[in-house]
């Protein structure tokens, strides 16, 4: 999929744009420095017609990335809110991924942005499972990054910022490399964190365990699988985790807005459990498909209907 060659609408400041016609200059503040905040959103379709999941958090999430790396966002958060329905409906889409962005323009150059003016773009896309439909079903296989580790007093972990990235990227790509699907990154005390875009979580005798959000994004779908989890009668816990940990784990998954809910099958050369998709994380799955696709109407609050 080539991104610009896609058809629709972008809204861009305000405006609806044709797809080809969201531009910025090279020159632009965020290309060059990473100082841009974003979320990652979908729509699923349901039987009432397309719905936002979680869209609320998500926007007030962006709102608190924002202030963390000091941005002013020009838009209510009504407004955010407004548009990112109205992309769904503009580009007719019954699933969606839907990427709202905010960074800085190419008003001036150098490290400083407070004269710099804060621009907002939205856009959506049909884009199906991040991983493949396969892994969703199958799982797949992890590589233990060494580098890069993560530090708490290095990253602002709790801002979904486009700078933060640089370090996902090369953890994937070292990942990939040696023939796997994703990587593993740990921090500087060789505890494992998450995956490159993905929060993780493992079963030890039917109790699920997730790293602790001290260097890790506390991601929205991390949320709903611990609130559904315990829904289903499971016990979770946050805690450190250790790579010896998750190599005699039963099952293991990640969790993300883009990756769903993927079960991991093998880390480095060991499998987890026999080497297939366990049972708990099937019955997580199924709970997580169905309540994003309005077949549960306990967690209808969670869906915006656009």
């Amino acid at each position: 999929m080539i991104m610009s060659d896609l058809k629709g609408k972008i809204w861009m400041d305000g405006d609806l744009l044709e797809w080809s016609d969201a531009k910025i200059h090279v020159l632009t503040h965020t290309l060059h420095y990473g100082t841009g905040v974003f979320e990652g959103v979908r729509a699923y379709e349901t039987s009432a017609g397309p719905a936002i999941f979680r869209l609320n958090d998500h926007t007030r999430r962006l709102f608190n990335s924002a202030d963390l790396i000091g941005m002013s966002i020009p838009y209510s958060f009504e407004e955010l809110n407004n548009a990112q329905a109205n992309i769904v409906r503009e580009n007719k889409l019954n699933n969606a991924y839907i990427r709202p962005m905010c960074f800085y323009g190419s008003e001036g150059m150098g490290l400083r942005a407070d004269n710099l003016k804060v621009h907002v773009c939205i856009a959506a896309w049909d884009w199906g499972s991040y991983l493949g439909d396969d892994k969703i079903t199958n799982g797949i296989k992890v590589k233990v990054t060494d580098f890069p580790k993560r530090c708490e007093k290095s990253m602002l972990h709790k801002a979904k910022a486009s700078g933060n990235y640089l370090y996902s990227m090369l953890a994937l790509k070292d990942a990939l490399n040696s023939g796997f699907d994703e990587a593993l990154i740990l921090d500087v005390d060789n505890n494992v964190n998450e995956g490159s875009g993905e929060n993780f979580f493992m079963v030890k005798d039917d109790i699920l365990y997730t790293p602790r959000d001290h260097t890790v994004l506390n991601g929205i779908t991390r949320q709903t699988i611990i609130d559904i989890s315990k829904d289903l009668d499971l016990k979770v816990f946050e805690k450190d985790i250790s790579v010896d940990d998750v190599k005699v784990a039963d099952e293991a998954f990640f969790t993300g807005t883009a990756a769903e809910v993927t079960p991991v099958i093998q880390v480095d050369q060991s499998k987890i459990g026999d080497g297939t998709t366990g049972k708990i994380t099937r019955k997580v799955q199924k709970e997580y498909f169905d309540l994003i696709r309005g077949k549960n109407t306990k967690y209808d609050h969670w869906l915006t209907r656009v």
